[in-house]
């Protein structure tokens, strides 16, 4: 198997990261594994990586790219939000670093044939983790219109939320849909002009990726990890997040704002009753964005946004 993925902002990624020999890190998102073989290449000689990813073809990609470093390497076939199990298996209280790279690798556009890509005639699929029972098919088959342009309006951000929808939902009344490419003959062949961006964009674009965001509950699992991170990291460990969509940075920045906090009684209160103290300390505070050679090398890097913290 060719696993296509061209990793985004590595050095930057690596130099947060600061990786050294005998520590433990967590990729929590493989993909392509070039961010995790960088890391092995500095935590050698007895430097451990957990690796995890929910789609088999990461893991088994891994196994191939990560071969040399075998004996520093403990993968995982699971979704990152179960990191608090996947350490507790292994023995381990907390560990160095984390990175989590959030987006969509070209494998599963090009090679993976779940219906990632509005360009492909392809099974409407969609789950990276080809175990859970939910695909798109089930979706725009079954849900009712009107949730499925809440779907599209606030996880695809798209504006014309409800016309697309509307006519998914005329067109299912008498033929199934199920292919990539039927579904994108429903929405439009031809791109529009977005007055908001000034750019072509295909009237597929958002609502693919917002049925991905559904099928798979990206948010839910990065709120449910963010929710717990400082509790997986060693003081002085730290946190790399790469996000590509606006709701995704959203919920990394908000919750590292959060645990930075110190007090968060009201202010009309005469004194602290809530006793937070901060946890993590913001390494970024401007984001961090990839530069224009790499936007030229990689198109798809030019929306990504790495925010760093370390555990107090």
């Amino acid at each position: 198997m060719t696993y296509r993925h061209i990793s985004v902002m590595t050095s930057e990624v690596v130099r947060f990261l600061n990786p050294t020999p005998g520590k433990i890190y967590v990729d929590g998102t493989l993909g392509g594994a070039g961010h995790a073989r960088t890391i092995c290449e500095k935590i050698l000689p007895t430097g451990i990586l957990v690796g995890v990813d929910q789609d088999i073809d990461a893991i088994d990609n891994a196994r191939l790219v990560l071969k040399l470093y075998e004996p520093n390497i403990r993968l995982f076939h699971r979704n990152f939000s179960h990191l608090d199990r996947i350490l507790r298996e292994l023995g381990i209280a907390a560990v160095d670093g984390i990175l989590l790279d959030l987006g969509l690798s070209l494998h599963h556009i090009e090679s993976s044939s779940r219906g990632f890509g509005f360009n492909r005639e392809e099974p409407l699929d969609m789950r990276m983790d080809i175990r859970t029972p939910l695909t798109a098919e089930d979706l725009v088959n079954e849900m009712p219109a009107e949730e499925l342009a809440r779907v599209f309006r606030e996880y695809g951000e798209e504006r014309h939320a409800k016309s697309m929808a509307g006519k998914i939902s005329a067109y299912r009344k008498h033929e199934r849909i199920r292919t990539s490419k039927q579904l994108t003959q429903i929405l439009g062949d031809a791109a529009y002009f977005s007055r908001w961006t000034g750019k072509k964009i295909h009237p597929a674009t958002k609502v693919f990726m917002a049925l991905r965001i559904a099928v798979n509950e990206e948010l839910k699992s990065l709120m449910d990890f963010m929710n717990n991170v400082p509790g997986y990291l060693n003081p002085g460990g730290r946190l790399c997040v790469l996000s590509y969509h606006s709701l995704e940075d959203r919920i990394v920045k908000n919750r590292l704002k959060w645990y930075e906090k110190e007090c968060t009684c009201p202010p009309e209160f005469p004194r602290c009753v809530c006793h937070k103290t901060p946890e993590m300390r913001i390494l970024t505070r401007k984001v961090v964005r990839p530069d224009e050679e790499e936007v030229k090398r990689n198109p798809m890097s030019r929306s990504a946004k790495l925010r760093v913290a370390e555990k107090i």
